[in-house]
């Protein structure tokens, strides 16, 4: 089904035409583009530059890398570098906030890449932040339990002497 616009361009429910022409009719020479304001599946999306993947399947494979590898460093910048005993306050909350700065960079970015309303795009969002966040949390459980398994042989030495 589908509707004329007041521009003379046929649009779909779901999605809204996008035209070059300042006239407001379509002009041969102008490159007609969908933006979707629904999910829907496929390859030819617009994320997060204009004309990037270009409807390719292997530059959409390379953008859906990218998303992902977005996500997955959201997670993983979510947990804040340890700053040293003795260091400069000034120096140790600048490297915080920078590190919290780039989080918010990267959060944006992948928010924007899922304004595309692809269903692709979603899933490896997903996936990456679930990864991501696989990631940090087995790092500390690792972490945790290396911490515990030391207390215990040095409490477990003690006892015995």
């Amino acid at each position: 089904m589908s509707q004329r616009d007041p521009g003379g361009m046929n649009t779909t429910p779901g999605s809204m035409s996008m035209s070059n022409s300042s006239s407001g009719g379509y002009d041969s020479m102008n490159m007609k583009m969908m933006m979707h304001m629904s999910f829907y599946w496929g390859k030819d999306a617009i994320i997060l530059f204009s004309g990037w993947p270009e409807q390719r399947l292997g530059m959409y494979v390379l953008a859906l890398f990218f998303v992902f590898v977005l996500a997955l460093a959201v997670e993983v910048l979510s947990v804040s570098p340890d700053v040293k005993i003795g260091t400069n306050p000034i120096m140790g909350g600048a490297m915080q906030a920078s590190v919290y700065g780039l989080k918010m960079v990267l959060a944006y970015m992948v928010m924007l890449s899922l304004m595309s309303f692809n269903i692709g795009v979603f899933i490896v969002a997903v996936i990456g932040h679930a990864f991501g966040f696989f990631l940090v949390k087995s790092r500390a459980l690792a972490t945790a339990n290396k911490a515990a398994a030391a207390s215990f042989s040095a409490t477990g030495v003690a006892a015995k002497v």
